[in-house]
């Protein structure tokens, strides 16, 4: 390999390294939130009661400089104190909670992290071996 195959080949690489990061990390987005869905199914984490809670995880992309991100969150209220309990607390509306924690989220997250490392490397794979 010459100097100016190596060029051509590391351009052609570059050109891919915004496209495989956002490709990546969104599927690592859809990972995680089936991580959480199905950790908020019943015990340990929460019960299942209508699915409106477990069905309200969503991701959301955003754009970044070379990739992309993605951010999984829910809009139901119950969310924290859900994940991290409410312990001899009043809610805005007065009512009395002595509610234990129900982890659910942080289980996912700490589940997925070996996974996220291997799918960044299988990304390096893909740009490099196609350049």
């Amino acid at each position: 390999m010459d100097l100016e195959d190596l060029a051509s080949r590391l351009e052609r690489a570059a050109d891919q390294v915004g496209p495989e990061v956002n490709r990546t990390v969104q599927q690592q987005g859809r990972l995680l939130r089936a991580l959480i869905m199905e950790r908020a199914s019943g015990r340990p984490g929460p019960n299942v009661i209508t699915g409106d809670y477990r069905g309200s995880w969503k991701p959301e992309p955003f754009a970044v400089p070379d990739g992309g991100g993605v951010e999984i969150g829910t809009t139901q209220p119950q969310g924290r104190r859900l994940e991290f309990g409410f312990f001899e607390m009043y809610d805005v509306l007065g009512r009395f909670y002595r509610q234990p924690p129900f982890p659910h989220v942080g289980p996912a997250v700490n589940e997925l992290e070996g996974g996220y490392v291997d799918a960044f490397k299988q990304a390096c794979d893909r740009i490099f071996g196609g350049a």
